[in-house]
């Protein structure tokens, strides 16, 4: 049967699988190193990646039939990947607002960018760094800025005492140390 007529789908054609929306009127808001990190990849998925893929299905459609050709077939495909993860990071990056959180140095206060050690009523000492949505990497004890936690910390200083609320019920925390990234070589 020719495939001409038909129409391929994928599940995963939407633009945002790979990270959480940012909430509605919100800005994103990204460090300066992770702004640079989803910028390089923007750039080598644009001049190093792409171009090689598309070399690639070039080469494998000169081959003659494409309807039982593995590398046009990949190849389409991993196109069709690339070109969404572009458009999801040049959408991202447009949006982005990059906040130093090394302004705040010093200061004890929890703003965006800060690294925050707290006391769980339980007696479990936690540190978390609070995020963008884009670079936030829990295995790391980063928090992106939207997540209960990190909303339940901003504004507060060391020393308070506030309300966590989980899906297992409300915990009391403690806001034990504040701190930020030293301020960069001027």
């Amino acid at each position: 049967m020719s495939k001409a007529f038909t129409k391929e789908t994928d599940a995963d054609d939407d633009d945002d699988i790979a990270l959480p929306a940012l909430p509605a009127g919100a800005r994103n808001y990204m460090t300066p190193a992770g702004y640079g990190r989803l910028r390089a990849e923007l750039f080598s998925l644009i001049d190093d990646e792409r171009p090689k893929v598309v070399e690639i299905v070039h080469w494998a459609a000169s081959n003659g039939d494409r309807s039982e050709n593995g590398d046009y077939l990949y190849g389409k495909k991993r196109l069709r990947e690339i070109d969404r993860r572009i458009r999801f990071l040049t959408k991202r990056l447009e949006m982005a607002e990059v906040v130093d959180p090394s302004v705040h140095h010093g200061s004890d206060q929890v703003f965006f960018g800060a690294t925050v050690t707290y006391l769980e009523s339980s007696g479990v000492e936690r540190t978390v760094t609070i995020m963008g949505i884009d670079e936030a990497d829990s295995l790391k004890g980063q928090v992106s800025w939207v997540s209960p936690i990190a909303r339940t910390l901003i504004k507060s200083r060391e020393g308070d005492e506030l309300q966590l609320v989980t899906p297992s019920g409300v915990m009391a925390i403690e806001v034990l140390q504040v701190s930020y990234p030293s301020p960069g070589p001027l």
